[in-house]
C-alpha cells in the first residue's frame, strides 16, 4: 500500500477504541426454556386465563442490516476495538454465528440473501462491474435477478407483511429489477456497487453518476446527505406513513459502511486517530487475541498468513505511516456511524412498541476491501475531476476520499486468510447475529450460508412459501432454516456429507462437513486448488490436498459437479476482476470521446486539405 505525497500536519489526540465484551449463554439451555414456556401456556389455560389467539399467531416483524465489506473481527461482540454497542446488544440477547459464510462480493451476496437461490441460478455469478466479455448475456451471469426467481420480499408480502426497503440494492436497475419491482412497498435504493456518503456522487469514473432511485424513479438526496443517518431516516418515515395498526413488517436496509470511499462525521473519526498507530501486524495480532478469548474459534487455531507482495508497516515513513493509520481510524469512525443509527432504529422499534416482535439480522456482505483506487492508471486523475480530496486534515469528510488497503484489510479479516474478492476464509467468513422472538442466546458454530436466511426468516415469521407468486414458480431454497439451531433444537441443519458450492471469478470453494476446497485467482492466488479442514483450522495453514488425496478427489468431482448445475463458466487467461473493472472504464470513455475524436479529426484533415487547395491556387496563379 502506497500512500500519496503528504504535507506535513500535526498530529491530533486519538481516543484508545472501546472493546465491548459479549456475554454468553449456552445454546443448549434453550430447550429447557421452550419446554417452560409451552408448560406456561398450558397452565394458563387450564386455570383460566385468557390467552390471545391473536396474539398466539401475532408473526413477528423483521429487520435485515446488512454491512457493506465488514471483516469477521470488525464488530465489538467479534473481538473488534472498534465500538458497536448496539450490534454488541443484539448480539447479547441472540444468537451468534462463528462459521456463516457469503460470497467473496457484494451482488452475489445480497441474491443469495433475497432469494434462498445460489448466485449463478439467480442471475448474479459475478459483479455486472468485473464480467469478462465472454460471459455477457450467459442466464448465470445477467448482472440482474432472473425473473424466475421470487425474493423474499415478494414471499413475506403475499403472506401479510409491509416490506420496506433503503440503501444499496445492486441487483439491477431495468425495468422490472429495482426494489419496487422485486416485491418492496417503499423503497429508496443504491443500485450501483457504492458511491460517495456525503453526495449524489459516483465513487467510481465507471458510473456517470450514483444512480439512487425512490420506489423505482430517479430520485435526489437531501444536502444535509450522511448514507447511514438517511437510511434510518428513510426507513422511520416509512414504518410510520405507510403501516397499518397490527401489519408485520419486513425491513432492508443495506449500509454503504464500510465501503469504499470510506467516510464519517469528524465526531467519529476523531475517537480513533492514535488508535492504529502500531499498524497492520499489530492490529491482526490484537484481534486473533480477541477472537480466541471469545471461544469464537477452537483452541489451536493459527493465525490465517497475509498473502505474499503486501507491505511491511515498518517500510513506511513516520509521515506515512500516520496517514495509513488515519486512514484506518475513518473505517473506525464510519463502523461506529452506521452502529449508532441502527441504535437510532432501534429505539424507534422500542418507543412504537414493536421492539420485543422483531426478529433482526446483522451480517457483512463479504470480507473486508483491499482495493487501493489510486494505485490504478488516471484513477489520481479522475479523482482530481471528480472534486475529492486525499488530504489528511479531512480525510474521511466530504469532499474526501480515503481507503484501507490490502494491509489493514487482512487485519480486519484475521485470523482468516485473505480478504473480499477472493475465497480464503478471510472474503467468505463474517459475522451473523439473529436476535429477538423466537431466538435463543448464546453462539453457533456450526457451518452456515447466506442461502440459510430465507428459509430461516420464513420459518421465524411462521410463513409457509407460496407455490408462486405473481405467475412466477418459487424455486426450491438451495439453503437450509436455521430455526433449529436458533431454537436449541439442533446443533446443524447439514449433514457431514451435504456440499455447498460457491464461484467468483474463478475464485471457488466447496464446503463439506468440516473440509473445505478452495482456489484463489491472480493477482495474490495462484490457481492451484487446496484442501483444509476450517473445523480445526480456519486460518487454512495446512494444505491437506496431498494427505488426503481420496478426500481431495471426491470434492473436486462435487465442485465440478455444482459448477456444471448451476452454470459457472470459467474466466478466460489473464481474467482478473479489478483490471476487467479499468478496462470497461476505459472503453466507456473512450467510446463517449469517440465522436468528438472523430469529428476533430474530420474538422482538422479539412483545415489541412484546404490549405493545401489554398496553395495550389497561389501556385497556378
Amino acid at each position: 500500500m502506497r500512500p500519496p505525497h503528504m504535507p506535513s500536519r500535526p498530529t491530533g489526540n486519538g481516543a484508545e477504541g472501546t472493546e465491548v465484551m459479549n456475554g454468553e449463554t449456552g445454546i443448549g439451555n434453550m430447550r429447557a426454556f421452550w419446554k417452560k414456556s409451552a408448560l406456561a401456556v398450558l397452565l394458563c389455560a387450564a386455570m383460566g386465563a385468557p390467552v390471545s389467539a391473536q396474539e398466539s399467531v401475532k408473526r413477528p416483524n423483521i429487520v435485515v442490516l446488512v454491512a457493506d465489506d465488514v471483516g469477521f473481527s470488525d464488530f465489538g461482540a467479534y473481538g473488534s476495538e472498534i465500538s458497536t454497542p448496539n450490534i454488541d446488544a443484539l448480539a447479547g440477547r441472540g444468537t451468534l454465528f462463528s462459521n456463516f459464510h457469503v460470497s467473496p462480493v457484494c451482488a452475489p451476496t445480497r441474491a443469495m440473501l433475497m432469494t434462498g437461490v445460489e448466485s449463478h441460478r439467480a442471475g448474479i455469478g459475478n459483479l455486472p462491474e468485473t464480467l469478462p466479455e465472454i460471459h455477457q448475456g450467459h442466464p448465470a451471469y445477467l448482472g440482474r435477478l432472473r425473473d424466475d426467481v421470487v425474493t423474499l420480499a415478494s414471499l413475506l408480502k403475499e403472506a401479510g407483511y409491509k416490506t420496506y426497503m433503503a440503501g444499496k440494492w445492486h441487483l439491477g436497475h431495468e425495468p422490472g429489477a429495482l426494489p419496487n419491482a422485486r416485491g418492496f412497498d417503499r423503497s429508496f435504493a443504491l443500485d450501483a456497487s457504492g458511491a460517495d456518503n456525503w453526495e449524489k456522487k459516483s465513487y467510481l469514473p465507471l458510473y456517470d453518476e450514483a444512480p439512487w432511485f425512490e420506489d423505482g424513479k430517479p430520485a435526489t438526496l437531501p444536502e444535509d446527505f450522511y448514507s447511514s443517518e438517511f437510511f434510518v431516516d428513510m426507513m422511520i418515515t416509512y414504518l410510520e406513513e405507510d403501516r397499518q395498526e397490527g401489519e408485520p413488517f419486513f425491513s432492508y436496509i443495506g449500509f454503504q459502511a464500510v465501503h469504499i470511499p470510506i467516510q464519517a462525521p469528524r465526531s467519529f473519526i476523531e475517537k480513533y486517530e492514535g488508535v492504529y498507530a502500531e499498524g497492520w501486524d499489530a492490529l491482526r495480532a490484537a484481534r486473533f487475541e480477541a477472537v480466541m478469548e471469545r471461544g469464537l474459534l477452537p483452541p489451536g487455531t493459527k493465525m490465517g498468513p497475509m498473502p505474499e507482495g503486501l507491505e511491511d508497516w515498518e517500510s513506511f515513513t513516520p509521515e506515512e505511516q500516520r496517514y495509513l493509520a488515519k486512514s484506518m481510524a475513518v473505517n473506525a469512525g464510519m463502523l461506529e456511524a452506521m452502529d449508532f443509527h441502527i441504535g437510532r432504529l432501534i429505539d424507534h422499534l422500542k418507543e412504537t412498541g414493536d421492539y420485543e416482535n422483531t426478529i433482526f439480522v446483522v451480517m457483512s456482505d463479504n470480507g473486508p476491501e483491499p482495493n487501493e483506487p489510486t494505485e490504478h492508471f488516471g484513477f489520481k486523475e479522475w479523482l482530481w475531476s471528480a472534486g475529492y480530496s486525499r488530504d489528511y486534515e479531512t480525510l474521511g469528510e466530504k469532499g474526501s476520499y480515503a481507503f484501507i488497503g490490502s494491509e489493514f484489510a487482512s487485519a480486519a479479516a484475521a485470523p482468516g486468510a485473505f480478504f473480499k474478492l477472493y475465497a480464503g476464509e478471510g472474503g467468505l467468513r463474517v459475522p451473523l447475529i439473529i436476535a429477538g422472538e423466537g431466538v435463543g442466546q448464546g453462539r453457533a458454530d456450526a457451518f452456515s450460508f447466506v442461502t440459510d436466511l430465507t428459509p430461516t426468516l420464513l420459518d421465524l415469521a411462521g410463513v409457509t412459501p407460496a407455490a408462486e407468486v405473481d405467475g412466477v414458480p418459487v424455486q426450491e431454497f438451495a439453503g437450509r432454516s436455521l430455526a433449529p439451531i436458533l431454537k436449541g433444537e439442533a446443533q446443524n441443519v447439514r449433514g457431514p456429507d451435504e456440499a455447498v458450492g460457491i464461484e467468483l471469478g474463478g475464485n471457488a470453494a466447496l464446503f463439506r462437513g468440516d473440509y473445505k476446497l478452495t482456489r484463489n485467482m491472480p493477482p495474490l492466488g495462484d490457481r492451484v486448488w487446496r484442501l483444509y479442514n476450517i473445523k480445526a483450522d480456519p486460518g487454512e495453514t495446512k494444505d491437506l490436498a496431498a494427505q488426503e488425496p481420496e478426500l481431495f478427489a471426491d470434492m473436486m468431482r462435487e465442485y465440478e459437479a455444482y459448477a456444471a448445475r448451476v452454470g459457472v463458466l470459467e474466466v478466460p487467461e489473464g481474467y482478473e476482476q479489478m483490471k476487467r473493472v479499468a478496462a470497461l472504464t476505459r472503453e466507456k470513455r473512450m467510446g463517449r470521446l469517440f465522436p468528438w475524436a472523430g469529428l476533430a479529426v474530420l474538422l482538422l484533415a479539412g483545415a489541412i486539405g484546404g490549405a493545401v487547395y489554398y496553395r495550389r491556387r497561389r501556385a497556378r496563379g
